[in-house]
């Protein structure tokens, strides 16, 4: 996503918005092992309401490699 940089004086210079990514890394109990995974504050929501298993189950089912 794109847009505009607003300064007090209203310059206008183009700028970026960047996703939140972190570099996180979960337990996963039934493998005995460690996932590290790129997830936007949104994603790590997601895992907290799901659960980290039910997340990497959908993420394989669509043909990801954890």
């Amino acid at each position: 996503m794109v847009g505009n940089k607003v300064s007090h004086a209203n310059n206008k210079t183009r700028r970026r918005f960047l996703p939140n990514l972190h570099t996180q890394r979960f337990w996963l109990e039934n493998e005995k092992r460690f996932v590290r995974l790129r997830v936007s504050h949104h994603g790590l929501r997601i895992i907290n309401k799901l659960g980290i298993e039910r997340v990497l189950a959908d993420l394989r089912a669509k043909g990801e490699r954890v």
